[in-house]
């Protein structure tokens, strides 16, 4: 067992090297811990997670699992494939690696996995370096879900654009029940990086821009839809390579499940992750409920207000907090409300300069001013912050919306259609200038932008981040 004492680096909000970055944004009351990773260890994570007692699990994408407790690494588990994902369960974690579902389990209790129990690999691997294995997230009545990533150069595959399948289910999410049966779940799938479960016993998963996406997404997962990357169909019964060849761009379009929200390229995110709800009752700020979000390519991360709207999830995206030293792959709340982030640029760049590693970011109970959501109404959207604003009139003044949407084809991505600007009927503050309600025309389809720039608290500061994107999938009934 390697066992190592580490010391973490505090980079506090005030001082860090965050705030010299042109580009920056963080949130007052917010800042960035880095943790030392293991001597000579490529810590590559690509899984996370901690359970009650506070302890932090990670998978490297070099096949190790280890366990950080009390500023110390010890070594749990070696030999996986390139895991991508682990899910604490009991004594016992969860690895998705390429070939399989596996849990690792220590039944002896010295904090190594002595037995390596296989649970599921009803699909197929060709051994591509594409082939990713995305999860596992539980839900309430014991099943397991995960998400298949497509190939890249797959021998025999199958392809529209850039991304291939030699079959086997690549481009699928899955679900695996207790009793251990694997079901393939919805189709469409392309790099469906990121699963998560939310405290509502919804199961989204985000996936990224390319071929038949045009901008980076989160979804909720339903059983038997399918989500726009028409490759994966060849193991859907009662489709073929001829039928899908044959398929018109148009149907495939009718066909698809639309996102909960579309995340807009380089503006907010490029390679998402995994989504992950703030249920820390208030322990880390205001935003109790919301989701977060890192992303790999833009080192930052970002939070995703959901909106039910007659019934069915839509929201926003909205920036949060960046100057990340890796590539943000993965996100956890540990018991305490700090949020753990995994990193690894590896095959892919990053805007932080490291290779990998593991940072958190803490709160220290000052409450940042800032957007804290945004609803649709009738008239069109209300904007709530977390403190009153001490000069509405600048909202009326350099208030910015625009809409737009995407063009979905075999494209690697989608420029902004139809790009216009929108006209503000009327702006409404209520009394303690905490809301807005803003009035406009809209249109169902569209994805809005809010530009809200130099509004100040009483303390004349202003907000780390002022734009808002919001996926207007459909209007209040």
């Amino acid at each position: 067992m390697k066992l190592l004492t580490v010391k973490t680096l505090v980079l506090a909000c005030l001082f860090s090297p965050i705030n010299l970055l042109a580009n920056s944004y963080i949130p007052k009351g917010y800042s960035i811990e880095t943790i030392k990773t293991p001597d000579k260890v490529e810590f590559q994570i690509a899984g996370l997670d901690a359970n009650a007692q506070g302890e932090i699990y990670v998978a490297t994408r070099l096949g190790e699992v280890w366990r950080y407790h009390n500023n110390q690494w010890s070594q749990f588990a070696e030999g996986l494939h390139e895991p991508a994902g682990l899910l604490l369960e009991g004594n016992s974690v969860l690895i998705a690696q390429k070939p399989e579902l596996t849990r690792l389990v220590d039944s002896n209790g010295d904090q190594q996995a002595d037995e390596y129990i296989h649970l599921a690999s009803g699909w197929e691997f060709h051994d591509n370096y594409h082939e990713f294995n995305f999860g596992p997230v539980k839900d309430k009545q014991g099943n397991y879900y995960g998400t298949l990533n497509l190939g890249h150069g797959t021998p025999g595959g199958f392809s529209l654009g850039a991304m291939d399948t030699a079959g086997g289910y690549r481009g699928w999410a899955y679900q695996v029940t207790p009793s251990g049966e694997f079901i393939p779940f919805a189709s469409g799938l392309r790099s469906p990086a990121g699963i998560g479960i939310s405290p509502q016993n919804d199961v989204f998963f985000t996936d990224n821009q390319g071929d038949w996406v045009e901008t980076s997404k989160l979804h909720l997962l339903k059983k038997d839809a399918f989500y726009g990357h028409p490759t994966s169909l060849r193991d859907k019964l009662g489709w073929s390579l001829e039928k899908i060849k044959q398929t018109a761009t148009t149907e495939f379009e009718k066909m698809r499940e639309l996102p909960v929200v579309w995340i807009p390229h380089r503006e907010v995110a490029n390679s998402p992750g995994n989504p992950e709800w703030d249920t820390s009752a208030g322990k880390f700020g205001p935003f109790s409920g919301q989701i977060f979000i890192g992303d790999q390519t833009q080192s930052n991360i970002f939070r995703v207000v959901l909106d039910k709207v007659n019934g069915q999830y839509q929201g926003a995206v909205i920036n949060f907090i960046n100057g990340f030293q890796s590539g943000n792959i993965r996100t956890k709340f540990d018991n305490q409300g700090q949020l753990w982030v995994a990193q690894t640029t590896r095959g892919w760049s990053a805007q932080g300069d490291k290779p990998y590693g593991l940072q958190k970011v803490t709160w220290d109970g000052t409450t940042p001013f800032e957007l804290l959501d945004i609803k649709l109404t009738k008239a069109g959207f209300k904007l709530n912050f977390t403190q009153p604003v001490s000069n509405p009139h600048a909202l009326e003044q350099q208030i910015k919306v625009q809409q737009w949407h995407y063009l979905y084809s075999s494209n690697y991505g989608s420029a902004k259609q139809d790009l216009t600007q929108l006209a503000i009927k009327s702006i409404n503050w209520n009394h303690t200038h905490t809301s807005a309600d803003v009035a406009l025309d809209l249109t169902a389809g569209k994805i809005v932008q809010i530009d809200f720039p130099n509004l100040m608290n009483k303390s004349g500061e202003k907000m780390s981040v002022s734009s808002v994107y919001y996926t207007l999938n459909q209007l209040l009934e």
